[in-house]
């Protein structure tokens, strides 16, 4: 008796891949927005929300209109770097972004609360949850770049917003000390995991300088991040040194004050996402 014949060419072409489910949420309708960049780490304590106020001013001073989506939701630090205050209002087309005295739009759960000093006691789902808002029911208008500013770690937060938002690419902000290399491959990893493009590294705290002979002290031990981005084949966008006028600045509420031209590679990298 001749055996069954089982046509596996048909079987393979006719059988469909997977789909992934799509968890990205509709923006706005009022909202026209080009570019949305992440910034992240691997660890908290390494000036993450600095990087990203430096970034978004030096994208201002270049021309650009940005908007700050701050998404560290239990720890907001940008409108203090920003000089800015609630209460954010609403209007029938969503919530409107606070606006920096140098233009940049800001939404940050800070100036959403009736005292700034108020602990935001959340749960990760309302805390996921304000994030997808921040997106969908803020009204950001124009904007040729928005950073979202995220938590340390690889936790809820940036998993919600790699899922949620279209985001074109991250940064990943580090400082000098050894266990960098592991810490920066986490969120490495985590962006490839989700299909999301590392753009480079900017190492923070990288040296002090010293004001009587120029020389570079560096604090943290040596740098480690020209090692790391080789291996990771990423670029390095930026070594940010410690600079008390850098906190004064920011102690004021004039981060836009700034010009950090330590960061001129990372701002040719962003200027290319627009050729």
């Amino acid at each position: 008796m001749q055996e069954p014949h089982f046509d596996t060419e048909r079987f393979t072409r006719n059988k469909k891949e997977p789909q992934k489910p799509d968890f990205h949420v509709d923006a706005n309708p009022n909202s026209h927005i080009k570019h949305v960049i992440g910034v992240i780490s691997g660890k908290g304590g390494v000036g993450k929300s600095f990087v990203t106020a430096s970034l978004a001013c030096q994208m201002n001073l270049a021309g650009y209109k940005v908007g700050i989506l701050d998404a560290d939701i239990t720890g907001p630090s940008i409108p203090k770097m920003y000089g800015v205050h609630g209460p954010a209002y609403a209007d029938d087309n969503g919530t409107i972004p606070v606006r920096a005295e140098d233009s940049t739009k800001i939404m940050s759960v800070n100036l959403l609360l009736d005292q700034e000093e108020t602990p935001v006691v959340w749960r990760g789902p309302v805390i996921a949850g304000t994030v997808k808002e921040f997106w969908s029911g803020v009204n950001w208008g124009d904007i040729d770049y928005l950073f979202v500013d995220m938590p340390p770690g690889t936790g809820d937060v940036p998993l919600t917003v790699f899922q949620s938002l279209p985001v074109d690419g991250v940064v990943i902000v580090t400082s000098p000390q050894e266990l960098v290399q592991m810490i920066v491959k986490k969120a490495y990893n985590m962006s490839n995991m989700m299909e999301i493009p590392v753009l480079g590294l900017v190492e923070n705290y990288s040296y002090l300088e010293c004001p009587d002979c120029g020389r570079h002290i560096s604090l943290f031990g040596p740098s480690h991040v020209d090692e790391v981005a080789e291996e990771l084949h990423i670029p390095v966008l930026g070594k940010l040194p410690l600079d008390p006028d850098y906190a004064e600045a920011v102690d004021q509420g004039r981060v836009f004050a700034i010009q950090n031209h330590f960061l001129d590679k990372g701002v040719e990298v962003l200027k290319a996402l627009d050729e």
